[in-house]
């Protein structure tokens, strides 16, 4: 397929995408750029649901950044355990509220090198902090967006990072970021990893994987 190609499917997709999820909204909850930051290191093997169920409690024990780079580590540990990784997890949230403090002034920083710098933070979640809160060019290449952009041709690898160049490619910069959450949406709705509904699909037109799909059965999701 040639980047024309691409290119055009990736109109109708953004435009078809638009319909069905007008509301283009990041499926975390969070009121500070910092607990976005936090949330979504917490969403690394784990759900959104079972995240926004754990955020609540998370920041009100610890309502402040300060709170957060003063915490014992084995107190965060205990409201995150649900999420899985909780050790790691923990460790990287004080860890990353300490270098906010220290080194950007108690601010999430809005270019892709500061945000690698933090503990936990890879391009995934720097691209969701620069699209939302900052409102930069930004491709999400999250497990739904690999999966869905691979079906309808638009990238042929499953490396995040491969994916995330090749969108760029054939993604306008204004429309990366709500094309990435609209495509969360339909990925649970619609385009599940192992049943996906083709015949309800509003792409089966101009999807070269419409009915394509080899079915499995749907196995128990981690966390």
């Amino acid at each position: 397929m040639t980047i024309k190609q691409k290119k055009n499917i990736a109109l109708l997709a953004i435009e078809e995408l638009k319909q069905k999820y007008p509301d283009a909204i990041c499926s975390l909850e969070y009121k500070k750029p910092y607990e976005l930051l936090f949330a979504v290191r917490l969403s690394a093997q784990c759900t959104d649901a079972r995240v926004n169920q754990v955020t609540p409690h998370l920041f009100a024990a610890f309502p402040t950044l300060e709170s957060f780079a003063k915490a014992d580590v084995t107190e965060v540990e205990k409201i995150i355990f649900s999420c899985g990784f909780y050790k790691a997890k923990a460790a990287s949230l004080v860890a990353s509220a300490k270098m906010l403090l220290e080194e950007f002034d108690g601010q999430v920083p809005n270019t892709m090198e500061d945000l690698l710098r933090l503990p936990g933070v890879g391009r995934k979640t720097a691209n969701l902090i620069l699209g939302d809160v900052y409102h930069q060019p930004a491709i999400v290449a999250d497990t739904h967006c690999i999966r869905i952009s691979g079906r309808l041709g638009l990238t042929d690898s499953k490396d995040p990072l491969k994916v995330e160049m090749a969108l760029r490619q054939v993604i306008p910069p204004e429309e990366g970021s709500d094309f990435c959450h609209r495509i969360v949406l339909f990925g649970r709705d619609i385009c599940d990893a192992r049943k996906p509904d083709c015949g309800n699909c509003p792409m089966k037109d101009f999807c070269p994987s419409a009915g394509k799909i080899d079915k499995k059965p749907a196995k128990k999701a981690y966390c």
